[in-house]
């Protein structure tokens, strides 16, 4: 059978472009970066590590594109190599509510630390770091 290797991208659907690219740029850190796709509009992607969102605004989805592409319906998980401590200093000066966390959860590859956040249409945003605090023990 043949096998996949990596995730590329992936499409999210969003109520409002610029709400959209200030959070995620100002937010995460992510790169918003115009692309022309083969039918010659001008598409918005944000950049991070080798990886990329494509940006969707509702209603003018570039074909074809999911069955229901619906703004606020995404939960995803990005893996940081910060401190979740750094992070929560970060979002909570930019005013961004952390729902939940630190709390341990399980990833692809096994435990992580996670905090989670919401964008602006509400999509659920987890940031983790990989493995488990450890827990030190004085004598």
């Amino acid at each position: 059978m043949p096998a996949l290797a990596s995730l590329d991208h992936l499409v999210l659907t969003v109520t409002d472009l610029d709400a959209t690219l200030a959070f995620y740029s100002n937010a995460l850190g992510m790169t918003p970066e115009p692309f022309a796709p083969a039918d010659g509009s001008v598409r918005w992607a944000l950049r991070f590590g080798a990886q990329k969102i494509n940006i969707h605004v509702q209603g003018q989805e570039l074909k074809p594109n999911a069955h229901t592409a619906t703004p606020g319906s995404a939960d995803l998980c990005f893996l940081t190599q910060t401190e979740l401590s750094d992070w929560q200093d970060h979002l909570t000066k930019l005013n961004i509510v952390i729902e939940d966390g630190p709390i341990a959860r399980t990833g692809a590859t096994g435990p992580l630390m996670s905090i989670y956040i919401r964008d602006p249409d509400k999509n659920l945003i987890e940031i983790s770091t990989q493995g488990l605090p450890s827990s030190s023990s004085g004598s």
